[in-house]
């Protein structure tokens, strides 16, 4: 690499989107040509001997495009193969230079082009969006330096500690092989057979059981690191340090029957939350977070920094949020970036280097890896999407797909043919050194007496949930091991993992299951809770983006409607008008648009409910059997619910009481400030789980 490109480069919030417009393709104006540039004159009849006669092979169009058509498919990812992405940016608050070398955190004038993909886990590129699940949470940082992948999570842990035994975790999970099912999901045998044997599993499984596996939205969705990374400034200082990502909007979650209903309803529901977030302007944003650990302090923790399957409580070590990450563009084409996009643990600038953390050590192989498989070989770095901002000069030559012409006699190193270029780039001058850490010891296939401790965090994790959390992860252990053929396989888990996690836990899960209660043998650490895991506990004072479904029908108050609209809109949310048909609704008043068919949609797609006054519109409400299911399976699901004037006789007539948690009713009328400010506080909690008649409740 010339030593002088990279501290000539400039980049910018758009520098990425310029660079790949040379590759774009835009059809308008032109003509239609064969991959050769041969003008097409028709293209749909194959040419053939009369008008009833065989094809002919000479057909080159013909063959050209079914043989692309044939081979359009690409293998897909093993795992997070279901994914939607993001174009934006991401911006430092202050100067890391204390901290880090790394360029991309010096400058809070820089913002460095990043894009961003999102993904379940388990299931295939054709499988719902609302599984239960760990979402992925990729992050491309197009720096001055080069490519900075920052591959994780929305869960800080994992469910092993090394890599070698990634292969059998993942095969665990996937449908079991003499069956092909079931799909996205961990609900079978394999997968707690698995668990059951395999301890360190515990802490992850308490995540995965929790709403955290449920979220929102991924506008709404906490991201991790996973590992314990280092940053190392210039002065050669090294540090751990755990990476996080903190949404703007706050953590939410759906609840696991809305899951299951929108898998059908709208399997794309987080794909199209996001897309269509962004083309509303609506951009996602998460704060960057980390926790960093002096090496002195790692003895004082007491954790084992290199065990992916422990997290470092924020109480122990707050998380400072350094900068913010923006999203403001949809991808142009969803194959060339979303599906062509290689990450890699492996991709890391000056100032940020890995860890002995065996799981990452795995990593640090296996992404590379895949990428020959799934891209077609070793140049995937030369696809657009994957193409660095940073200046590429090297002796790599060749292969399949090449795209770059090299010049030049010399491809090897050293040489003088081509006077020594490219030169090599000292660590003055922006060279990636690896962080000399001392290691000693003899080879042995064995793990530090400091991994061993498999139960004391997720029990920890379970402690610190709220009551409701606490029910949402023994209701989802009963669903997932009830769908467990094998009893001595469900046995084994609560015998094995859950009684070591708390009895709190394991002893209705068992009673559930119809097992005998197991006998506890608890392990505690030295934290008993960390309300930091609690979503419950994350900041809840904003509705901005929520949807709000207003269910009308002909005879509606439109001022109800309109000042409804107006306090919401006001607070960053958006109200939905919902009737029976398209078009226009006559009310009292004017006449209100409707934005859904109530054939094409269902409370699962909204945060909140409205029902405006109008004897005329809440009468045929009221005998409607869709709209009446539509609010009582939102107030089954805690959501807000508010009704001003007569709106309030279709939450009697669905058996809802004026006085529950989260439901306003208010005879004023919507454009009254008491209402407004009772209603956007109701839909910001996001739910209200101290609904006690919730599941009585037909929806």
């Amino acid at each position: 690499m010339d030593t002088n490109d990279t501290q000539s480069l400039r980049i910018n919030e758009r520098s990425k989107d310029e660079a790949l417009a040379k590759d774009r393709s835009d059809p308008t104006g032109q003509r239609m040509t064969t991959d050769q540039g041969i003008g097409i004159e028709h293209t749909d009849d194959s040419l053939r001997v009369g008008t009833r006669g065989p094809t002919l092979l000479e057909d080159f169009h013909f063959r050209e495009k079914l043989t692309r058509f044939d081979h359009e498919r690409i293998p897909e990812r093993v795992v997070h193969a279901r994914g939607s992405a993001a174009h934006g940016y991401f911006q430092v608050y202050e100067s890391q230079a204390e901290y880090t070398k790394a360029r991309f955190l010096q400058d809070p004038s820089v913002k460095t082009p990043v894009f961003v993909r999102f993904s379940t886990v388990a299931g295939s590129r054709g499988s719902a969006d609302t599984v239960r699940d760990v979402r992925g949470f990729a992050v491309k940082f197009y720096t001055e330096e080069g490519n900075f992948d920052l591959v994780g999570n929305n869960i800080p842990v994992f469910f092993i500690q090394d890599g070698i035994k990634f292969p059998d975790v993942v095969h665990a999970v996937k449908p079991e092989p003499h069956h092909e099912m079931p799909q996205a999901a961990s609900a079978h045998d394999s997968f707690w057979d698995f668990v059951s044997l395999v301890p360190e599993t515990a802490h992850m499984i308490m995540w995965v059981m929790s709403d955290r596996a449920l979220p929102r939205s991924y506008r709404m969705m906490e991201g991790f690191g996973v590992h314990t990374f280092r940053l190392v400034n210039a002065k050669g200082v090294s540090r751990f340090v755990k990476f996080h990502w903190k949404p703007l909007l706050g953590v939410h979650s759906l609840v696991w029957e809305e899951s299951q209903k929108l898998a059908g309803k709208d399997p794309d529901y987080h794909r199209r939350d996001l897309w269509e977030a962004i083309e509303a302007g609506d951009y996602p944003e998460y704060e960057l977070g980390v926790q960093i650990i002096e090496e002195s302090d790692v003895e004082k923790l007491g954790i084992e920094l290199l065990d992916p399957t422990k997290i470092v409580p924020e109480e122990l070590v707050p998380v400072r949020r350094i900068g913010k990450l923006t999203l403001n563009r949809n991808p142009t084409n969803f194959f060339a970036e979303t599906e062509q996009v290689a990450f890699c643990v492996a991709n890391v600038v000056p100032g940020i280097d890995f860890t002995d953390d065996p799981l990452m050590q795995a990593r640090l192989f296996s992404y590379l890896d895949t990428q020959l498989s799934r891209l077609g070989g070793p140049n995937f770095a030369e696809i657009p999407i994957n193409r660095p901002l940073a200046p590429v000069h090297n002796h790599q030559q060749d292969g399949i797909k090449r795209h770059t012409i090299d010049v030049g006699r010399a491809n090897y190193h050293p040489n003088s043919l081509s006077g020594g270029c490219p030169m090599l780039s000292a660590a003055s001058n922006g060279g990636f050194t690896h962080f000399p850490a001392k290691v000693t010891g003899e080879k042995t296939r064995a793990r530090s007496e400091s991994f061993s401790d498999h139960f004391s965090q997720a029990g920890l994790f379970f402690r610190s949930m709220s009551k409701p959390e606490k029910e949402h992860i023994i209701a989802a252990l009963l669903f997932e091991l009830g769908k467990v053929e094998r009893k001595e396989i469900r046995q084994r888990v609560v015998e094995r993992i859950l009684a070591r996690i708390d009895g709190e836990l394991a002893i209705p899960v068992a009673e559930g299951l119809g097992l005998p209660a197991p006998k506890l043998s608890v392990v505690k650490g030295n934290i008993e809770k960390s309300p930091a895991l609690s979503i419950e506990n994350t900041r809840k004072s904003s509705i901005k983006t929520r949807r709000i479904a207003a269910l009308v029908a002909e005879g509606v108050e439109v001022s109800e409607v309109e000042a409804a609209r107006a306090a919401l809109e006001k607070e960053g949310a958006k109200l939905l008008v919902i009737a029976k048909h398209l078009g226009t609704v006559k009310g009292a008043g004017g006449k209100v648009e409707v934005d859904k068919s109530a054939l094409t949609t269902a409370s699962l797609e909204y945060d909140a409910v409205f029902i405006p006054g109008g004897s005329a519109s809440v009468a045929v409400l009221k005998k409607d059997g869709d709209a009446l299911h539509f609010v009582q399976e939102a107030y089954r699901h805690c959501k807000a619910i508010a009704a001003t004037k007569e709106g309030a006789e279709l939450l009697e007539a669905c058996g809802i009481s004026a006085s529950a948690p989260g439901i306003v009713v208010n005879q004023e009328g919507a454009g009254s400030n008491a209402f407004a400010a009772t209603f956007v506080s109701a839909i910001a909690q996001h739910r209200h789980w101290d609904r006690a008649d919730r599941h009585t409740i037909p929806a």
